[in-house]
């Protein structure tokens, strides 16, 4: 038993040491001129939706290539990670669990799954919501209940109900929109610009592939829908049938 105990702290203590390592090969790679413009266009500010994340400055295609050098760090460091008040140790966990996922189990993917719904109040931007949420909620209920995708559409958290409508971009890219157009119904008169923005989105992705279904959907909703929310479903449109929707003349 001592033998397996010392192991185990061994194996812990090596552990903790690459994750170290890691943090501090992150911190040579910052650029603070880089840091200062990602704190502004994120909305770092008090009282914005970014409040109190901070930036090393660190380009995402960096990034991607210090994940998949470090694609074997433990699930407990990778935790770590993704409760760190810096923003780009968050997205680098998630970078990690993504590729985890790829290559994981039903099991393991199941179990990337569950952490990432009771984690969703660390993955609290809408980056690091864009880059995660079709791979790992929207993939493990593509042969699944969606039901969770509802729950999230109804939350009180502006980053669960983004998780929520771009989880479904992985249907959308398997030509399945009925999700997607029903969580939009949900969030048709949210009050925030990030859910608006992430919803005209989707309705435009469900047009680039099945224009019709993105239309009918408009000819419904459209006059009651944010204009925010509208302008970035129909960016793609001509510009006469563009006009014709900002005015409510369809």
């Amino acid at each position: 038993m001592d033998g397996v105990l010392g192991l185990c702290q061994a194996k812990e203590a090596l552990m903790n040491g690459l994750l170290e390592t890691l943090r501090s090969k992150l911190r040579s790679m910052a650029d603070p001129e880089k840091a200062k413009v990602l704190q502004r266009f994120f909305k770092t500010g008090p009282g914005e939706y970014g409040e109190g994340d901070v930036f090393l400055g660190i380009q995402v295609p960096l990034l991607r290539k210090f994940a998949r050098e470090n694609r074997d760090l433990d699930e407990p460091s990778l935790q770590v990670l993704l409760r760190s008040s810096v923003h780009e140790e968050r997205m680098l966990s998630l970078l990690i669990f993504i590729q985890k996922y790829v290559r994981g189990t039903e099991e393991e993917r199941k179990k990337i799954y569950d952490f990432y719904l009771v984690n969703t109040s660390f993955i609290n931007n809408w980056d690091l919501v864009d880059l995660s949420a079709e791979h790992v909620v929207g993939h493990f209920l593509m042969k699944g209940s969606r039901r969770p995708l509802y729950q999230l559409a109804k939350s009180k958290s502006l980053w669960e109900r983004r998780i929520a409508i771009l989880a479904t971009f992985h249907f959308i890219k398997q030509h399945e929109f009925s999700d997607t157009l029903k969580i939009a119904a949900i969030l048709l008169s949210d009050k925030e610009a990030l859910i608006q923005k992430a919803v005209g989105w989707m309705l435009r992705e469900v047009g680039k592939r099945d224009l019709d279904a993105e239309e009918q959907f408009l000819m419904k909703n459209y006059q009651r829908m944010p204009r925010t929310m509208l302008r970035y479903a129909i960016e793609r449109f001509p510009e006469e049938k563009r006009k014709r929707f900002l005015k409510g003349e369809m």
